[in-house]
């Protein structure tokens, strides 16, 4: 399994909109996508601050996607 990369959020919600995901609102820093099938992802937009893995690992969690999901999706 690769390692997680280190990500702004930008690229995060890049990925998840590629992956079918659309924004449905932003309510401060914080930007929420829903996918068709009712999974809902919350992002932090904090600037520009990194997001932490284990942050990350939370959101791929959440949104039903592996790593290597992620990285094809990057790419």
């Amino acid at each position: 399994m690769p390692q997680l990369p280190i990500l702004r959020s930008r690229e995060v919600i890049d990925a998840l909109r590629a992956a079918g995901f659309e924004t449905v609102r932003q309510k401060g820093s914080h930007v929420r996508l829903r996918h068709p099938d009712g999974r809902v992802v919350t992002v932090p937009m904090h600037g520009s601050q990194d997001i932490g893995r284990g942050l990350l690992r939370k959101i791929l969690r959440d949104a039903d996607l592996t790593v290597e999901d992620l990285l094809s999706l990057l790419n």
